[in-house]
């Protein structure tokens, strides 16, 4: 019913990066802990071009790192305020009480205050690294206000001098927001590292592990605490953004980039773009929602912030002749996807925002996120409007939250030279929406030395040379192997890769036990031509499986790699089951069902294809196939005359044109598959066929069209929806095998696109027209339940309705010379008037990685052994 996609586009896994990166390191995860140093900070600066330069005194700047503490508990105080005096700048605390920062030469004293408790001042020793432990005693005047307030009055929003405050913040998004303007341009230098580290409180002796102590990096705090980083992946990029209003469209220009990756099994380009998602391409605090972890954050500022977070006034600084507010937020409930965090907010009339730091507190119902930390500040631009000169965004994730190996990610953009309302010529907003400059591919180190708007510590500065030192070790090399072959399912063997691994066994009703063992060719073996083939046995029928392919590649890149370009030549000879997509191999989950299958086919397909991807992920595939299809099982071909004659198989000659159109599409390539991103925009497929069989003296001609449209809708605190509109019709009289055959599934695992109440070649159609829809709320509900809310499960809904029918001339109570329905098992049946309906309701999350639905079927309950409800087990790792 669905057009064949190519094997290598499957439903991605959030998880597939975390995973390899996990892997990859196994034998690396004991790193010693190693002392730390801080990261840099400069002072704010009127003007942005100076905040991203580094002043010709920073080498004389003061080193301060400390904690904050109540003075009678000795418990740290979070967010605490931290100002340098006599400058506009300064930082706060983070949730366990720890600071760094680094003072420019010519100040000497920090003041630290919170709400509720007394300011201090600091003197700090100019030239020398300060470690500070500051004590700050409460104020008693100031808690017992607070404390009649939380007794008599609960949190309103009415007459809340806070609500009001964000309200006129609010108001005025329109004319502070860098995008408002007609033209906008600037210059952006990004930097994105990955590292792996072990949470611990001491060292880790182990002498295996000393080979690699060249790789850390001991310049690294997570969340305060030291901690040695074994870095996989770091990427640095210069590029020039440029935005048109009307009509939209964003172009952006690298100019150079420089980048290393340790998981060499997994594209470079593709972890960039997946890091680039995974923490926010960019995090504009002015729109609704903010999407970052591949989810929809509702910002704390967005149009109806009011109903979702509390507002506290925390403190008033006065920055020169400006006053600024500073506004502390948090989530109504702590288990929705929101932030808690600091908005620093202008009184001049404009309510911009001059900095903005966010986290999420630990009830969030997300998954493997230790911490999450953003900090954006802004800077005041000519006529008055602050833009963003800074974004960080830190986060580590980890299987458990204080042992075990943890993934530590950072991505840091600097943005200066703001041109506003400057267009260009009309021309250069058309084309691809991203372009490189020639030589942008920049290795050279004093090149980036000199680009870059800060210093790197000098052990990430060596990260470049260390990793090719890392990949000539005979150890790292195996590790490496290892990895590929469990996130992959192929194995490495010089030109060659053994696999699919989970297809070496496997089990149906009729082969019994299922052997099997395949491999293919790389580009190690030859760049233009790619052999590709499995045998399989199995213990039941007594037969032996194969495939066999050859791919021209007509682009030198593997068939799997993005963009194709290829012909094709491929034989197969394999067991499958009527109306199911080929999948040249069966995997050991494909083993268990709900219900008996016994309505099987062996395939003979021979089949000529050419196969083109555009660079605007456009894609069409030309087939010409010869397919034999001869019946299995329970299943038999027989005709509707007068004897009831049997059809040992049925042969077809087809001709067919896929087309595909994914815009904006993005992908992780690895080097055996390619992965889809899932993103807001829909994808395209329409598949046409021609073709002709022969029953003895009587030849059948038909037109099969079928037509699919996917979207994925993010739907901010309510989740997301994945949403298929799809038809198909067949013009022409056929033989059953040839209708559309309703998708069933009788695995025990939910079917997203596939029908899991409906049985294997239940129904078949000339006609049809459907809706698929899958709803995640991601916990909105079942975080508001008492007890429930702790376990952190999520809610999912389904609703499929498929409408269709069959014409006189296809069905074989009216026609003749076709084949009967089977009778057997549960029977097949022609899709009538009244459509096919299911739904579902699902609990998910459970202990992180399970799942359960509970499937209901609404009609066509008078077919026999139907039974309206059916329960679906997922296994289904999610962030």
């Amino acid at each position: 019913m669905l057009p064949d996609l190519p094997n290598f586009i499957v439903k991605p896994n959030k998880l597939v990066g975390l995973c390899c990166w996990l892997i990859i390191l196994l034998p690396l995860c004991g790193l010693a802990q190693q002392t730390d140093t801080v990261k840099i900070k400069r002072p704010a600066s009127n003007n942005i071009t100076d905040t991203i330069r580094v002043s010709a005194s920073k080498a004389a700047a003061t080193r301060v790192n400390g904690e904050v503490i109540d003075a009678v508990s000795g418990k740290p105080v979070p967010f605490a305020s931290i100002k340098v005096v006599g400058s506009t700048y300064g930082t706060a605390s983070n949730k366990q009480g720890k600071f760094s920062i680094e003072v420019a030469a010519g100040f000497n004293r920090l003041t630290f205050s919170q709400l509720g408790y007394l300011p201090v001042t600091k003197i700090i020793r100019p030239g020398q690294a300060n470690e500070l432990q500051v004590r700050l005693n409460t104020s008693q005047t100031l808690l017992k206000e607070v404390l009649v307030r939380s007794q008599n009055k609960r949190y309103r929003n009415k007459g809340n001098p806070a609500v009001e405050l964000i309200q006129q913040v609010i108001d005025h998004k329109g004319q502070n927001r860098m995008e408002s303007s007609d033209y906008l341009q600037y210059d952006q230098y990004e930097r994105t590292g990955l590292s792996f580290f072990r949470p611990s409180r001491g060292p880790v002796k182990n002498r295996s592990l000393h080979q690699y102590d060249f790789m850390l990096d001991t310049t690294q705090k997570i969340n305060g605490t030291t901690q040695s980083m074994f870095p996989v992946f770091f990427s640095e990029k210069l590029l020039e953004s440029y935005n048109r209003k009307n009509p939209a469209r964003s172009i952006q220009v690298v100019k150079a980039q420089k980048e290393i990756n340790v998981v060499k099994f997994i594209d470079t380009v593709g972890i960039g773009i997946y890091l680039n998602r995974l923490y926010g391409n960019t995090i504009d605090i002015y729109s609704n929602n903010i999407f970052i972890l591949n989810s929809q954050f509702l910002s704390p500022i967005a149009d109806h912030a009011k109903d979702f977070y509390k507002f506290f006034i925390v403190d008033t600084i006065q920055s020169g002749n400006q006053k600024i507010v500073e506004l502390a937020f948090t989530p109504r409930s702590k288990g929705d996807l929101l932030f808690e965090g600091k908005l620093q907010i202008t009184l001049d009339g404009n309510y911009a925002v001059v900095r903005c730091e966010m986290n999420i507190n630990k009830q969030i119902n997300f998954n493997f996120l230790n911490s999450l930390g953003i900090d954006l500040q802004f800077q005041q631009y000519a006529g008055g409007r602050y833009y963003l000169a800074k974004s960080d965004v830190k986060a580590d994730f980890g299987l458990f939250k204080n042992r075990g190996t943890s993934v530590f990610g950072e991505r840091e953009i600097f943005y200066s030279n703001y041109k506003l309302n400057a267009p260009l010529p009309d021309v250069f907003y058309e084309g691809k929406s991203a372009r490189t400059l020639p030589g942008y591919d920049q290795t050279d180190i004093a090149y980036w030395a000199h680009q870059r708007p800060d210093t790197l510590p000098g052990q990430r500065a060596k990260v470049y040379a260390n990793v090719n030192r890392l990949q000539s070790m005979p150890s790292f090399k195996a590790a490496s192997w290892l990895a590929s072959a469990f996130v992959n399912d192929y194995a490495e063997a010089g030109p060659l890769q053994i696999g699919p691994l989970d297809a070496m066994y496997s089990f149906n009703s009729l082969e019994g036990s299922r052997l099997q063992a395949g491999g293919r060719t790389t580009p190690e073996f030859n760049k233009a031509v790619y052999l590709e083939g499995y045998g399989a046995y199995g213990t039941g029928d007594a037969k032996l499986k194969y495939q066999l392919s050859t791919y021209f590649s007509l682009n030198q890149l593997p068939y799997y790699r993005f963009p194709n370009n290829y012909f094709k030549v491929s034989y197969l000879y394999d067991v499958n089951i009527p109306g199911q997509n080929f999948n040249n191999s069966q995997s050991t989950l494909t083993s268990f069902h709900n219900g008996k299958t016994t309505y099987f086919l062996y395939n003979k397909i021979f089949a000529v294809s050419y196969v083109k991807d555009f660079e605007n992920h456009f894609s069409y595939n030309l087939t010409l196939k010869n397919w034999d299809q001869q019946a299995a099982g329970s299943l038999v071909y027989e005709l509707n005359d007068a004897n009831n004659t049997l059809i040992q198989s049925l042969n077809t000659r087809e001709a067919s044109l896929g087309l595909r159109y994914a815009p904006h599409e993005q992908m992780l390539q690895g080097s055996t598959s390619r992965k889809i991103i899932v993103n807001k925009y829909p994808v395209y497929s329409l598949t046409i066929k021609y073709g002709s069989t022969q029953i003895f003296s009587q030849t059948y001609t038909y037109t099969n069209i079928s037509a699919n449209i996917r979207k994925h809708f993010y739907l901010s605190q309510l989740g997301y929806s994945d949403v298929m509109l799809l038809g198909g019709v067949v013009a022409g009289k056929v033989p059953f095998p040839l209708l559309n055959i309703s998708p069933a599934n009788q695995s025990i695992g939910y079917g997203y696109n596939s029908y899991n109440a409906m049985d294997y070649l239940e129904f078949v159609s000339d006609h049809y027209a459907g809706i698929n829809i899958n709803q995640s709320f991601n916990g909105f509900f079942l975080n508001k339940i008492p007890l429930i809310e702790h376990l952190k499960w999520r809610e999912f809904l389904s609703f499929k309705i498929l409408y269709g029918g069959l014409r006189n001339e296809n069905n074989p109570l009216y026609a003749k010379n076709l084949f009967l329905f089977p009778v057997t098992s549960n029977g097949t049946y022609a899709l009538g008037n009244t459509p096919y309906t299911e739904a579902s309701v699902g609990i998910g999350n459970i202990f992180k990685v399970f799942r359960f639905d509970l499937v209901r079927r609404f009609t066509y309950l008078d077919h026999p052994n139907i039974t309206p409800y059916v329960i679906k087990f997922t296994f289904n790792p999610d962030f």
